[in-house]
């Protein structure tokens, strides 16, 4: 181990509350997440999510958006579950089961790639406030504080609005509502890292700021980050469901997408209301398990806050 490995800091209190000195921090907090039974359950529904919305094509009996049973469906009846379509159609003729299946891939690529976008943005701005400080420190939570003060969704529909619809627009307009959280919150971590014995132990060794603080403060940073990371996931699974629920989601309708069958299931409901369960049910799941999975990674990695 290097002199500079030995000031990197372990976290033993952490380590300690749980009984498990010795161990590294993230070894420790496996540990933790694995004892976790709402982890466990919230890692489960995610791991469905994720591996449905994959395998889409395999798994989805037809292609989405056929309308190729339309002329089953009447004014005032919508053909429930059947041996060939076993959550039965919706409005347009399409098979429920494989517009649900292919929803899950439209949340899933929409809600990673914005919360993907929305954290490296929000990481590079909480960097220069938190690592660099001073006017630099004061510009940048400005510009945060003037996002913050604009709630989320209202932000997100706002710059859907303006560009054109698609998935790109709503790709954009979720991950900048999520930037000013992601900025203020690494900027904070940063700021708690500063005071810690070992970096002033390696300023006194004469490294340089950058380095100090993108090789060492900011790997001890990313903890909360991560966590936050995870809860935004159901946010903008939510947050796609209502942009696609409010007309601003894809113009084309062979893209499926949950909340697009909310809309469709309005005209419906007294008819055939599991068309907008069944959707409603999904998004629902989904972001209970991100929540719950994002609540345990929370707690594995600061035991303290669940005392």
């Amino acid at each position: 181990m290097s002199a500079l490995d030995a000031l990197t800091p372990q976290n033993p209190a952490a380590a300690e509350v749980t009984g498990e000195a010795g161990l590294g921090p993230w070894h420790a907090a496996w540990r933790r997440l694995r004892r976790n039974p709402s982890g466990i359950v919230g890692a489960v529904l995610v791991l469905l999510f994720v591996l449905v919305a994959i395998a889409a094509p395999l798994l989805a009996p037809y292609r989405p958006a056929t309308a190729e049973w339309f002329g089953e469906v009447t004014p005032t009846q919508v053909p429930g579950p059947s041996e060939d379509h076993p959550l039965g159609l919706d409005s347009f003729g399409s098979d429920l089961l494989t517009q649900l299946i292919y929803g899950a891939r439209s949340s899933l690529v929409i809600g990673v790639v914005s919360t993907a976008i929305g954290l490296a943005a929000g990481a590079l701005l909480g960097v220069l406030a938190g690592g660099i400080g001073g006017w630099v420190d004061t510009l940048v939570m400005r510009v945060v504080d003037v996002l913050l003060s604009i709630p989320s969704l209202l932000l997100a529909v706002s710059i859907a609005a303006v560009l054109d619809r698609g998935s790109f627009s709503i790709m954009l307009a979720i991950s900048a509502a999520q930037v000013p959280i992601f900025a203020r919150l690494l900027r904070a971590s940063l700021l708690a890292q500063r005071g810690q014995d070992y970096v002033v132990a390696l300023k006194s060794l004469g490294l340089r700021q950058r380095r100090i603080v993108v090789g060492h403060m900011l790997p001890n940073s990313l903890g909360p980050v991560l966590v936050q990371a995870t809860l935004t996931l159901a946010t903008a699974v939510i947050e796609v469901a209502a942009l696609s629920f409010l007309g601003l989601g894809d113009p084309d309708p062979a893209v499926a997408e949950w909340g697009r069958m909310l809309v469709t299931a309005q005209a419906r409901l007294d008819q055939a209301p599991m068309l907008a369960i069944y959707p409603g049910l999904a998004i629902a799941v989904t972001a209970l398990g991100f929540t719950l999975l994002g609540e345990a990674l929370r707690e594995a990695l600061d035991p303290r806050s669940s005392r």
